[in-house]
């Protein structure tokens, strides 16, 4: 790599070229005449150190356009400086060496060689002046001699030191290259002084350089003057108003006093633990000493007043009724059968605890009485998890409505500072507490029903993990002594029934998630959204859009015809959304009298429906219309719901190559439909095990040939990923193959191994019940899954059969039929 310079006209040049090692400088630049420290790293630049040590020891020290790591000839100024090396101390990062700067010198030519940069350079004579005694050199010089001793006592040197250094240089160019050495300038100026030649020109610049330095010393000193005489003024102050206090106080005119002692009334009536007390009236003393007015005095002021208002003793009767708590929340949610159990089961821990309690009062010492009503008040740490829409908020309003307790809910989702959660130390200005306190203060009880919603959404930053600080917070063994950092005292929080909500399980770390009881929300099944519509959804929307007193009804189909045609979720919000849009369209109807009027007989029919809304917005797959060779239908879940989905495999014989012999293994096989890693793997292990029994199978052996098998999953624009297609994709193979159709009424899932074992999924519940809409009867599962079938409703489960294998070769025997749809063996056309 070489780069040829042109040389300005302009510069005086000594013809005696040199090729020297060139140590590239970040950041700084070298006068002649001038020694300083250099540190030396890179590995380019220890090369070039080293070769310069092995000769004169001079080096070409130019410096950088740009702070880059490594040094390019693009990137280095043509003019520098010859320098000797003079003091070397190596250590393990690098060397440390005196870099004496002798002559200006520009580079014509920079090269690569042995690892380092060298350069061809000719040495560059100054312009002296025309004239060294003319009265305006003169003085120019002497101005600039005077400024640069100003400058240096300025910056608090001594000035026999100011003196003895520039006294030492006579020589004006000399002397202009000293200061420009030791003023701080950007690299860009530097270099300009570097390469302006006229000794008269480079002073003129080096002048201008130091005046501005001194100027802003000037303002700098004056700002700190201002300030100091600023604080002298706020010290008198403080002194002026504590004479005023002892004014007011002596005229009984004192209402800083006055506060104080209602202050301290109030810190005093309330029950607070030794260590709080001990802080309270710490603060409460320097809260007098302090002037009202002052700033330390309002920060004591509301640090006090979050501890008053804090619930340290406040707290809410439970209401023990079972009968009446299961009657509430059946009125609030219908179904979540799981969720209501749970909560009835602490209700009943709570009410046998208590009458426990109750019937050994009497023996029992204060201590010990309180250590029971801790263990009575301790309530399990819960976790809702489940897609969106299914009840996690909701139900547990009706949670803190069926136990008599307060209800403070606040939002996670974003959070990403640990003083989100923990507060911040009142040095800061404006610290204030966490949100965990703030919903205390904001609950007025000891005992509330706290939700953190969307525990799973938490963020992380430099300024903390929040998650992390939530493991006190929802550790049982801990949470009863919770300190913020405002606060700085411990806070009980062992009697709160923390509640979590999630929608993805394996975003929560592992720590935070071993401290939370884990409650599963399923998706809802259609029949069970049209009656969360019917009871809850359509009245409160007719409410909403003033259709109450109208008698408007949904009829059946018209609900159904919503669940099924414009929504596609596992919860129902977006049910909601649309009975909304229909409630709201009928009212602007009936408002103006615009058009026909559908609800003329008071009911809102599925046609009326598909007026109102327009076309059906979700079209869900339906089970294929016939046998066919080589699609199988598989089974999926996503938040959203189950369905199923189909699986195609077609083969073609292509031209065999030399290397492929009589029955060998196929020459390429194709998967299409965005499969992910996981998917693409289980396609990978079905083709085998479909090959290597192929005769068991009934596949003729001219079928294994040099053949191209093709697996591709319709809706290429969604990605899928998963273990759980590998039945489907053998099924839809093993068909391909054998020329055998594969049963059109019937869906499958299943992870498949090589040697054939069919092993459990997931998602049992969502997948069926999708088969059980898109028009399946028959469904193929796991052995191992045959427990989940329990959580499927009973009413999903009477019209579907249930197939339950362990090897594929159980799935081939009740998958494919037994009449091949096409002739074994049949050949396919050769593709060149």
């Amino acid at each position: 790599m070489e780069k040829n310079l042109p040389v300005p006209t302009s510069t005086p040049i000594v013809s005696t070229r040199q090729t020297l090692p060139v140590l590239p400088l970040r950041g700084t630049v070298i006068f002649p005449g001038l020694t300083a420290p250099i540190a030396a790293g890179r590995p380019g630049t220890l090369r070039a150190i080293e070769a310069a040590l092995k000769g004169d020891r001079l080096v070409f020290a130019v410096a950088q356009r740009d702070n880059t790591e490594e040094p390019d000839p693009d990137i280095l100024y043509s003019m520098g400086v010859i320098a000797r090396i003079g003091q070397v101390q190596r250590g393990l990062g690098g060397v440390q060496l005196l870099l004496q700067g002798e002559q200006r010198a520009t580079s014509l030519q920079y090269s690569t060689t042995e690892g380092y940069l060298s350069a061809v350079i000719v040495p560059v004579e100054e312009l002296a002046p025309v004239e060294e005694k003319d009265p305006a050199f003169v003085a120019l010089h002497k101005e600039i001699r005077e400024r640069a001793a100003e400058l240096g006592e300025r910056r608090g040197l001594p000035e026999e030191v100011v003196h003895q250094v520039l006294d030492s240089v006579t020589e004006p160019g000399r002397f202009s290259d000293l200061v420009a050495g030791y003023i701080e300038l950007p690299v860009p100026e530097k270099q300009g002084l570097l390469e302006t030649l006229s000794v008269e020109d480079r002073l003129r610049k080096v002048l201008v350089h130091v005046q501005r330095q001194i100027s802003l010393l000037e303002a700098q000193e004056e700002i700190k003057t201002q300030v100091q005489e600023e604080l002298g003024e706020r010290q008198r102050e403080m002194f002026l108003r504590e004479q005023m206090k002892a004014i007011q106080k002596e005229l009984g005119d004192d209402d800083s006093s006055k506060e104080i002692e209602e202050l301290r009334a109030k810190l005093e009536a309330l029950d607070l633990p030794k260590q709080a007390r001990t802080e309270v009236e710490r603060e409460l003393g320097r809260l007098e000493r302090a002037g009202r007015e002052s700033m330390e005095a309002q920060v004591i002021r509301t640090y006090l007043e979050w501890i008053a208002e804090l619930p340290w003793n406040t707290v809410s009767d439970d209401q023990l009724d079972l009968k009446g708590a299961s009657t509430q929340l059946d009125e609030d949610h219908y179904g979540l059968t799981d969720v209501k159990d749970r909560v009835l089961e602490f209700l009943a821990v709570r009410q046998l605890r208590a009458a426990q309690a109750a019937a050994t009062e009497s023996t029992d010492d204060t201590e010990t009485k309180s250590k029971k009503a801790r263990a009575i008040a301790k309530g399990p740490i819960l976790l809702f998890t489940g897609p969106p829409g299914v009840g996690k908020t909701s139900i547990a309003k009706s949670i803190a409505q069926s136990l008599g307790r307060e209800y403070v809910r606040v939002a996670l989702g974003g959070a990403r500072d640990e003083a989100d959660i923990r507060g911040h130390r009142r040095t800061y200005v404006g610290a204030m507490p966490g949100r965990i306190i703030q919903g205390m203060k904001q609950a007025g009880s000891k005992n509330p029903v706290f939700l953190l919603d969307e525990v799973d959404k938490l963020g992380q930053s430099f300024q903390g993990d929040p998650s992390s600080a939530l493991l006190e917070v929802l550790d049982p063994a801990q949470n009863d002594s919770f300190t913020d950092h405002y606060l700085g005292v411990p806070f009980d929080l062992s009697e709160v029934l923390f509640i979590a909500t999630a929608n993805y399980v394996q975003n929560i770390p592992g720590p935070l998630l071993d401290r939370m009881e884990v409650v599963e929300f399923a998706g809802y099944t259609e029949r069970e959204k049209q009656e969360i519509a019917k009871k809850y959804l359509i009245p409160r929307q007719l409410e909403e859009n003033g259709l109450g007193d109208k008698g408007v009804v949904f009829s059946d189909e018209a609900v159904a015809s919503l669940v099924s045609q414009y929504t596609r979720e596992s919860g129902v919000r977006q049910l909601e959304r649309e009975v909304g849009k229909v409630a709201r369209k009928v009212a602007r109807r009936i408002a103006t009298k615009e058009g026909v009027d559908p609800t003329a007989d008071g009911v809102i029919s599925a046609d009326e429906v598909r007026e109102l809304l327009g076309r059906p917005k979700v079209h869900p797959e339906k089970a294929n219309l016939a046998h066919e060779v080589g699609i199988a239908t598989g089974m999926y879940y996503t938040p959203m719901g189950g369905d199923i989905m189909f699986v195609e495999a077609s083969v073609r014989s292509i031209a065999a190559p030399s290397s492929a012999g009589e029955g060998g293994a196929p020459v390429a096989l194709i998967l299409t439909g965005q499969l992910g890693d996981v998917m693409k793997e289980s396609a990978r292990a079905a083709f085998t095990y479909v090959t290597k029994n192929a005769e068991q199978l009934g596949i003729p052996r001219a079928r294994l040939g040099a053949v191209e098998t093709h697996i591709h999953v319709p809706a290429g624009a969604i990605p899928k990923d998963g273990p759980s297609a590998g039945v489907a994709i053998s099924t839809a193979l093993a068909s391909e193959l054998s020329g055998r159709p594969v049963r059109k009424d019937l869906a499958m899932t299943g992870e498949v191994t090589l040697r054939g074992r069919v092993l459990p999924i997931g998602g049992v519940k969502e997948k069926v019940l999708g088969a059980l809409r898109a028009g399946i009867t028959d469904i193929i599962l796991p052995k191992a899954n045959e427990a989940d079938v329990e959580d499927v409703p009973e009413e999903a489960r009477g019209k579907l059969r249930f197939h339950f294998v362990e090897s594929l070769h159980e799935v081939l025997a009740i998958a494919l039929l037994p009449e091949p749809g096409r002739t074994v063996g049949e050949p396919l056309a050769v593709v060149a």
